[in-house]
């Protein structure tokens, strides 16, 4: 990569990893991993950088790639990772420091029951809010996929988390 790519492609980065990182957050449910999962991805956006600058915005791109990497070690890892802590934590003792803090929580542990395609669907419709046809693109999928999914996976997590049937049923 040149030097100009190479700035461009740093400002690119700064500019968008906030938002990637906080895709890669709902993707995969824990710090670390997000952390992981979208250095992986900016690693893999580098190697092509030259080529998507051409072809315009990255973003599709780099999603995608968070998407399939996710899939990926989800496969190899089957749920077998653990996170070990001083102690465990103690929700209740947790500070409000949010008035919807509450509904954030259950809206983390609800994506997290999901499967990575379900969190996916959720993640990339309603938090990225990408049309459909996007979202098929970005899954590999036909859009009357992304739409029975969608509606399977909201039906789950009204099922999952009663308390957010009222948010869910304005989406």
């Amino acid at each position: 990569m040149d030097e100009v790519a190479e700035r461009e492609f740093r400002e690119y980065v700064q500019m968008r990893q906030g938002a990637l990182f906080r895709t890669a957050l709902l993707l995969t449910g824990h710090r670390e991993d997000a952390e992981d999962l979208l250095q992986a991805a900016l690693t893999k956006l580098a190697t092509r950088w030259t080529r998507l600058q051409r072809s315009g915005s990255p973003d599709g791109y780099v999603r995608k790639i968070l998407y399939h990497q996710q899939v990926s070690w989800w496969r190899r890892a089957r749920h077998g990772r653990e996170y070990i802590t001083a102690e465990p934590p103690e929700l209740s003792s947790i500070a409000d420091v949010a008035g919807d803090s509450s509904i954030r929580l259950s809206v983390a542990k609800a994506l997290r029951q999901l499967t990575p395609k379900q969190r996916a669907v959720i993640v990339l419709r309603y938090y990225e809010d990408l049309p459909e046809a996007q979202v098929a693109e970005i899954l590999g999928c036909s859009v009357g996929t992304v739409r029975s999914q969608t509606h399977r996976t909201l039906d789950r997590l009204r099922v999952i988390c009663p308390e957010l049937s009222m948010t869910l049923e304005t989406a």
